[in-house]
């Protein structure tokens, strides 16, 4: 069968068991030779494609979750929509969530993934207490920060080259409603939108959509959003009787893929002008349910399909701070003259790294993710940027891969072949983009 992850690029033939039963699992490893872990397939290159996938989506129970220290364990097949799903009623929210819900638990701990509030909460693996893990030998390896330390901050980022995430424990965070107080400031440039993130570090969400087109004065024209889970006296009267209920609205659907010409300059030159310019006002205040500030294109079905069948590639990279206004004016002048826009541009700012986990993306400084159509052209776009990224200290992110360099990422992430063939059962988990960087 044709399987592809979410970005619609690479397309490969093969096949995907999942299983319900961990006794399943362990003889279904045990006869592999050699396949791929694959949770939700919304990473969005080849890191869970091969020829043989495992996927995690039918090992989905919550074991249990303790209300009294917000702390929720489950298996590694559930998804965050599931979890959100009863946690919220709660008054409990996820530590840290990226921009979909529709991701496996097991998907955030091999991602280590971020989100709005990494310059305060960190990555996914900083609020993961432990997990069960089964390796290459079919055993079951409780790890945490104290036990098995190295094989877990290994697998927090490994992209499931370390083995089958089993189960995993992890915080909550308390809340008191299910809305966020947010507030839309625009930018009219690059200038403007730093010094916003710098003068927001105490919000704890932080954000910004950029017009990758503009040029001269308007380069890097932005609109940021910040917000704080909103208390219970800055909600209406009306949603106080029912402050934690799940604001559940009808979705939308993409239903084909769209033609390859839909998504042109000029279609993104209209979506940015009329995204930047939809608020009237330098300043907007809202309260505002926290799905779409967290997850405002889960509201509709299958929006990869915008982007044709051919598919789409997202380019996200990390700069370090010292160097990141020199490295993102240099980038966004190459897009803009490249003509190859994207609408969907997403702006954060990190906080520290985490050095004890080597695969973890997030490094102290400003990461700019974008997606972009497969095309004549894209690659060598992207490989100019990439010397860029690699000549400022940066890194790119390994969930949203599809076409980096080996040497590339062995330069920006540090890591030998010989600690690589030390911490990884290549022999038994593997997968295409593995083979891309690591053979």
């Amino acid at each position: 069968m044709k399987i592809a992850n979410w970005g619609n690029y690479p397309m490969v033939e093969g096949n995907i068991t999942s299983l319900e039963f961990e006794d399943e699992i362990r003889h279904y490893a045990a006869q592999q030779h050699s396949f791929t872990i694959r949770g939700n397939g919304r990473s969005y290159g080849d890191s869970s494609l091969d020829t043989h996938i495992f996927s995690t989506l039918k090992f989905n129970k919550i074991l249990s979750f303790d209300t009294e220290k917000g702390i929720i364990c489950c298996q590694s097949g559930v998804l965050l929509s599931e979890i959100l799903a009863l946690i919220v009623p709660r008054g409990f929210f996820l530590p840290v969530t990226p921009g979909t819900k529709f991701i496996t638990v097991g998907g955030a701990i091999g991602a280590d993934v971020h989100g709005k509030n990494h310059h305060k909460d960190g990555c996914f693996s900083a609020h993961l207490i432990d997990f069960e893990l089964l390796n290459a030998n079919n055993e079951i390896i409780k790890c945490s920060k104290t036990e098995n330390a190295d094989l877990f901050w290994l697998t927090c980022g490994g992209m499931g080259l370390t083995g089958i995430i089993l189960s995993a424990t992890f915080g909550l965070k308390k809340i008191a409603t299910a809305y966020i107080r947010q507030e839309s400031i625009k930018a009219r440039n690059l200038d403007e939108i730093m010094d916003l993130f710098e003068d927001s570090q105490d919000w704890t969400y932080t954000m910004a959509w950029l017009d990758c087109l503009q040029k001269g004065k308007s380069l890097g024209r932005s609109v940021m959003m910040r917000g704080e889970h909103a208390e219970i006296e800055e909600i209406s009267e009306q949603k106080k009787a029912r402050p934690l209920a799940l604001d559940i609205k009808p979705k939308l659907a993409i239903p084909f893929y769209f033609p390859n010409f839909a998504l042109n300059t000029f279609s993104v030159k209209s979506f940015n002008f009329l995204y930047y310019h939809k608020q009237f006002t330098k300043q907007s205040n809202q309260i505002i349910p926290y799905e779409p500030f967290f997850y405002p294109l889960d509201a509709i079905y299958h929006w990869n399909r915008m982007y044709g069948k051919n598919g789409f590639t997202q380019y996200q990279f990390v700069l370090p701070k010292e160097s990141s206004k020199e490295g993102l004016e240099h980038i966004l002048r190459r897009i803009s003259k490249s003509g190859q826009g994207s609408f969907l541009v997403v702006l954060k700012l990190f906080g520290k790294a985490n050095l004890l986990s080597p695969l973890s993306f997030p490094i102290e400084g400003y990461t700019l993710a974008l997606d972009f159509k497969i095309q004549k052209g894209i690659f060598e776009l992207l490989d100019e940027l990439d010397k860029i990224v690699l000549d400022l200290g940066g890194r790119l992110y390994l969930a949203k891969d599809a076409r980096m360099k080996a040497n590339f990422f062995l330069q920006t992430y540090q890591l030998d072949k010989q600690n690589i063939n030390k911490h990884f059962s290549r022999s038994k988990f593997d997968s295409l983009q593995a083979k891309r960087l690591l053979d």
